[in-house]
């Protein structure tokens, strides 16, 4: 079976932008005879099939913007979406948001079902699936067509788009080192499994500092859950197993269950044991003790996503530049570490 062709792919082969080729296909007056008789016949030989997601974006201007979020569970999300809407609206633009829950089907019907409802572009964290599926195809047809996408946080390689991320492998290796200077040697990590991007460089992150420090890595120490769901069982067992004095938690979910059970154990913290999580949300705030945290900075995650987003909507430039903004972490110090 011939693989699809895309108007990217016409575009390449004849040397023209997306844009070209797109008018070339409509018939329009901008375009010399000569170009659109070539994309037309090149298009036919190839047997172009329009993309008809896509199609339904690009010929409206609609002023929304389609947001797709694996959860609600985690303030991470709900800060991006603030952030989000707070450039979106000053700019007169509508944002609409979709749940995947971390399905790899949702997140193809919420693409589908947004573009239906007509929008002028996507900005989108990758639910746990599609990661771990590595299945892109949802995101490339939308892309191939021209039609903006931002991805954040969870991020792919795979799919040619801008990007904004914070500096996930820094923040882990930031709070790793804070545990050692402050004399702790038994650091454990409690993550998700590596198909999660955050995840990978989360854990890369925590290796680094320990490597660094002579203290090595050991694995029994590493934790991995299949999702960012909440597994009371295993991370109780975990915590049970083994001898640790320092926990570094991929959510700040993760490490205020992890406190509450090192508390239960009559264990003080953060003589005894001390905690890092990532995200400075409610939960770190009020948890007793406070949480110290990596902090993502999602309201600023989401500003910088919907500028990416407006100004590649707003752009007249064919130009095929896309560029990955990364964010700086910060540590929030808090009472679950020594100040």
């Amino acid at each position: 079976m011939k693989a699809k062709i895309t108007l990217k792919d016409i575009a390449r082969e004849l040397e023209v932008s997306i844009s070209t080729v797109s008018k070339a296909l409509k018939n329009s007056e901008e375009i010399s005879r000569d170009t659109k008789e070539k994309v037309q016949a090149f298009a036919k030989l190839y047997n172009y099939k329009p993309n008809n997601i896509a199609i339904s974006l690009k010929n409206k201007r609609t002023k929304n913007i389609g947001v797709v979020i694996p959860d609600i569970v985690h303030h991470f999300f709900t800060t991006v979406i603030r952030g989000i809407e707070k450039y979106a609206n000053a700019k007169g633009y509508n944002v609409i948001v979709c749940l995947s829950e971390e399905s790899f089907d949702k997140e193809v019907i919420n693409m589908e079902m947004l573009a239906n409802g007509s929008i002028d572009g996507f900005i989108m964290s990758l639910s746990s699936e599609t990661q771990q599926k590595g299945d892109y195809n949802h995101l490339k047809e939308v892309t191939e067509q021209g039609i903006p996408v931002v991805l954040f946080d969870r991020i792919t390689n795979e799919v040619e788009c801008d990007k904004v991320i914070i500096d996930d492998a820094l923040g882990a290796y930031m709070a790793t080192k804070k545990f050692i200077e402050q004399g702790k040697t038994k650091i454990a990590l409690i993550t998700t499994d590596d198909y999660l991007s955050v995840s990978k460089a989360r854990t890369s992150g925590y290796k680094k500092a320990l490597e660094e420090s002579g203290l090595g890595v050991q694995q029994s120490r590493i934790l991995k859950l299949p999702s960012m769901e909440m597994d009371e069982q295993r991370i109780g067992t975990f915590l049970e197993s083994q001898e640790i004095d320092a926990v570094l938690c991929v959510n700040e979910i993760f490490a205020v269950y992890s406190m509450r059970l090192a508390q239960s154990k009559g264990l003080k913290i953060p003589e005894d044991i001390s905690f890092i999580g990532f995200t400075d949300g409610l939960l770190s705030k009020y948890a007793n003790p406070s949480l110290t945290v990596v902090s993502q900075h999602g309201e600023k995650m989401g500003e910088v996503a919907a500028k990416m987003l407006i100004d590649k909507v707003e752009s007249e430039d064919d130009e095929e530049t896309y560029q990955t903004k990364i964010l700086e972490p910060t540590l929030v110090i808090r009472d679950s570490i020594f100040h």
